[in-house]
């Protein structure tokens, strides 16, 4: 099970993808802005970060970089409904570990969380 931070100001997006995470056995912890997501990084010390990026108060973009500071070894995916080309490029700039497109399938995203949560597993095993 991982602790995942989920930050996205849809209370919807938020409810909908608790559930798929929730339901495959990962422990959730919400934001609703960007700026309330890096005191609760620090505090809850999350396994995977899950950002909208466009968030209230601070872009996802801007967290992702504050995050990336810090745990540089966190993995972050970021959410967007720019669609694969325009957020693409906003999550390479920002230093993500992924992205994920709206809308998306609930079980589509817990694939990719589960991949990327086995990324630093996989490579501190090298």
């Amino acid at each position: 099970m991982a602790k995942i931070l989920l930050v996205d100001d849809e209370p919807a997006i938020r409810a909908l993808v608790r559930a798929a995470l929730e339901g495959a056995g990962h422990q959730v912890i919400e934001g609703a802005d960007g700026a309330s997501a890096l005191p609760i990084a620090r505090q809850e010390h999350p396994d995977l970060v899950l950002l909208d990026i466009a968030l209230p108060r601070a872009s996802g973009a801007q967290v992702c970089r504050w995050l990336k500071r810090e745990r540089p070894d966190a993995p972050v995916l970021l959410l967007t409904g720019l669609g694969q080309d325009g957020g693409q490029d906003v999550a390479t700039e920002a230093g993500a570990d992924g992205l994920v497109t709206k809308p998306f399938r609930p079980n589509e995203l817990v694939a990719q969380i589960e991949a990327a949560l086995a990324l630093p597993a996989a490579s501190a095993a090298r």
